[in-house]
């Protein structure tokens, strides 16, 4: 099996990250490692355990160290998070990757499920992550108890030529190493320079520098796949989202899945945090 990452210090760069970031999460955490038919597969556990159990999957070429640091408000004490890394993306699951087209993300995500011991779980994902819990939904529906999709690949998705305009900064950012041409990279998905924190841009750099990226999202539901699953769905997208656009992809939500609340994110680009009022009415739809 091919390395996702360049080299083997390349790998160490983005492991390193990873476990930096994790070590700020403010929150006790464990490492459990599942096999699943795909590959095996590692999750991180945090929260209360005494509280809901939450399966949460990060945005592409990500790590769910970034997703965790970057969504404390998951772990404020309202669920037990089982935060997974996607399988052939960065992080500690292994390397191989599955198609962005079909229902292989959908059925490795039940297969977790199964191997941390529950029949169903409630579930969220963003951006990538999104579109693996779409998957999820149409490949294994009774597993998902109640889920929350957010700027949402998997539904509607924009045509490729909406994300073109990355490309050009990209080559030169690939050229120079110059830190003002990457930051131009990722304008088109930010909307403005003030959206990218921090975090998200060491692990995107990280990302590019040392891994092999994979531009293809998962990709549009089977809408007769999804009538089959009745769990409550919050879809929340954004107006100014040039890869899912609200336009696309609430219309789209509404037509295919049977029990869903949708959520119009004004002025919202496909990167940035979420405010606090979005915050609060995930973890009220989560909890039900």
């Amino acid at each position: 099996m091919k390395s996702l990452y360049k080299s083997a210090e390349g790998k160490r760069a983005v492991l390193g990250l990873y476990d930096e970031q994790l070590s700020r999460i403010g929150y006790p955490f464990e490492d459990v490692y599942v096999d699943t038919a795909f590959g095996r597969t590692h999750v991180v556990v945090t929260g209360d355990p005494e509280a809901v159990p939450l399966l949460s999957f990060h945005g592409g070429n990500s790590t769910t160290a970034h997703n965790l640091i970057t969504s404390p408000f998951l772990l404020r004490g309202d669920f037990r998070v089982f935060a997974v890394d996607t399988i052939g993306h960065p992080g500690k699951s292994d390397e191989a990757c599955l198609p962005p087209s079909g229902y292989a993300y959908g059925e490795w995500a039940a297969q977790v499920i199964d191997a941390l011991g529950f029949a169903r779980m409630r579930c969220i994902g963003g951006s990538f992550g999104a579109g693996i819990l779409a998957k999820l939904m149409c490949a294994a529906p009774g597993k998902v108890e109640r889920a929350v999709l957010f700027v949402p690949s998997g539904i509607k998705n924009a045509p490729v030529w909406h994300s073109m305009s990355m490309m050009g900064p990209m080559v030169m950012y690939l050229l120079t190493r110059r830190e003002e041409w990457f930051v131009k990279t990722l304008l088109p998905m930010a909307g403005a320079p003030d959206v990218i924190d921090a975090e998200t841009l060491a692990t995107a750099k990280a990302t590019i520098d040392h891994a092999k990226v994979k531009a293809g999202m998962p990709t549009d539901v089977d809408p007769e796949r999804m009538a089959a699953c009745t769990a409550p769905t919050l879809v929340m997208a954004g107006d100014a989202d040039r890869l899912f656009p609200a336009a696309r992809v609430l219309p789209q939500a509404e037509a295919i899945i049977p029990n869903v609340t949708c959520r119009l994110m004004r002025g919202r680009a496909h990167m940035g945090a979420l405010t606090a009022e979005q915050e609060r009415e995930i973890v009220g739809f989560l909890k039900g």
